[in-house]
Order: structure tokens, then sequence, then C-alpha cells
């Protein structure tokens, strides 16, 4: 029943980095741009709703409401300011400009709040301890929630992709934007869209990170580094994917602190490598057969 449970844990914890990625694998997925501010504007988000709770004594839900459209705003600029200009020099632009922005968040950061650590989780009350049990499995009220908010975060945004004019006019831009352009879609626009879209998802999975978690002013980096290793694993530009990736990274690494107190962070790293190694050789082979059949 320890394992199960284990596995549980796994689960609801992939839950939170399904959150974490739904941003980046958005953002990619549409203008085919790797964020590398992301973990650190999710930081930004948390110290804003945790600066509303600790001064103004604002309930951290509702700090949250603020900051989805605030973060929203955030995104449209950084699309028009950086992101948009950036892209027009080449791929590797985008990368650099926004490290070199997470550069100067995390920094403004430590200047304003210090290298003390920060939580949401004294303003939820028993939401960040409160759990039930069943049948011998612990689940934590909070975890449970987070999970259930990135099922319906990712089925939202799918939903939208699939369903509704501004979701056709996304992927139209994401599959041919030159195209795209000729039928009347502001390639620009819509792309500011996503990137504010992707900026609203941020917001929330910084808050929630806050109050699972403590946070400091260089907590972006690794946040980065799970959010990118869930989307590669369950594939890039893919929602769900970006689900059951986060769902299996999180499987991994409880099982490996199952298995040793160092395991936590190894397992994730393992199962990582592994899937990337091997999409590497089956996109070899591939090419091979596709070269033999010319």
């Amino acid at each position: 029943m320890s394992w199960l449970n284990q596995i549980v844990q796994g689960v609801l914890l992939g839950g939170y980095y399904a959150l974490l990625a739904c941003g980046i694998s958005f953002m990619f997925g549409v203008m085919r741009i790797i964020n590398l501010a992301h973990g650190s504007l999710a930081v930004v988000a948390a110290y804003g709703v945790f600066y509303l709770a600790d001064r103004y004594e604002l309930n951290p839900f509702i700090g949250l409401a603020c900051a989805i459209p605030v973060m929203a705003i955030v995104g449209w600029i950084l699309h028009r300011l950086v992101l948009e200009r950036s892209a027009r020099a080449g791929e590797l632009v985008p990368i650099l400009a926004t490290f070199g922005l997470a550069v100067v968040l995390d920094n403004t950061l430590f200047v304003s709040f210090g290298a003390d650590t920060r939580s949401l989780a004294p303003y939820i009350d028993t939401l960040a301890y409160d759990g039930v049990d069943i049948a011998g499995l612990t689940l934590g009220h909070l975890s449970l929630l987070t999970f259930g908010v990135a099922v319906v975060l990712l089925g939202g945004l799918q939903l939208m992709l699939d369903r509704t004019p501004l979701g056709r006019k996304i992927r139209a831009v994401a599959d041919d934007p030159a195209t795209a352009q000729l039928v009347g879609v502001n390639a620009v626009a819509i792309n500011a869209i996503a990137a504010a879209i992707a900026m609203a998802t941020v917001a929330i999975a910084g808050v929630f990170l806050a109050m699972r978690a403590t946070v400091d002013p260089y907590a972006g980096g690794p946040q980065l580094i799970f959010a990118f290793e869930a989307v590669m694993i369950g594939g890039i530009g893919s929602l769900w994917g970006t689900l059951g990736g986060g769902i299996a990274l999180g499987v991994a690494q409880s099982i490996g602190a199952k298995i040793h107190s160092q395991g936590f962070l190894i397992a994730g790293h393992v199962l990582f490598l592994v899937v990337l190694l091997s999409r590497i050789v089956l996109n070899g082979r591939s090419l091979r057969s596709f070269v033999r059949t010319r």
C-alpha cells in the first residue's frame, strides 16, 4: 500500500508540473519560442500575490484573480517589445532575450525582497495541510485542487483551440503564419494574445507554487527545468501530452524518493534523458528509412 500511496502522490505532484509547464507548451506550440524567463515570471506572480496577502491581508485566491489579468498584460507587452522583435533576428535570439529577462527579474526580486523565502501557505488556513484518507491513501486538499485546476486549465485551452474562432486563428498562425496573413488573420496580434494567455497560466502556476512550497528570488530556474522536462516527456506543443508528461515526471520523482533519499531529482532527470534519447533514436531510424526509400 505504501508504494501505491507513493504513486498517487506522484500523480498529484504531476498535476502541479503540468500546470507549471502549460505556458511553455502553449507558447512553443503557437510561436515556436522557448521562454527561458518562464520560471522567473511565475515567481514574480507568486511574490506579487504574497505582497497583497502580507500587506493588505488579501486572500491569495482573490490575489490570484488580480494577478491573472496583470500577467496577461505583461505577456502581451513581452511579446510586442521583446519576443516579436527578437524573433525577426533568428530562432536563437528570443532564447537569449528571455534568458536575459530572467536574470533581470531574479535580481530585481532579490534587491526588492531579499534572500528570505516566502510562502502563501499561512494565508490559506487549513487548505495547506488538510487532506482525506481513502483506503489507506492520503490525499491532500491542496494537491487535489492543484491537479483539478491543471486538468481544467489544459482542457479549457484545448477546447478553446478546437472550438472557438480565436482558437482556429491561433492554430492557423501556428501552422503557417504567412498563409494566415493572406486570408486576413493578423499574425502579430494573434501571437500577442497567445503570449497573454500563456502568461495568465504562469500566474496560476506561480501562486500554486507559493501555496504548496516556499519561493525565493532565484526559484525560477529549478521550476523552469521541471516545466521543460514535463513538456519534453509529454511532447512539445501537446497540451494533453503536457499533462501526461507532468504526471510521468511526478511519479518518477516520487518512486525515486521511495527507493533512495537522494532519488527524487535523479529519477526525474533519468526519465527525461531516457525519453529524449529514445526519440533521438527513433527519429534517426525514421530518417534512415526515408533515405532508403528514395
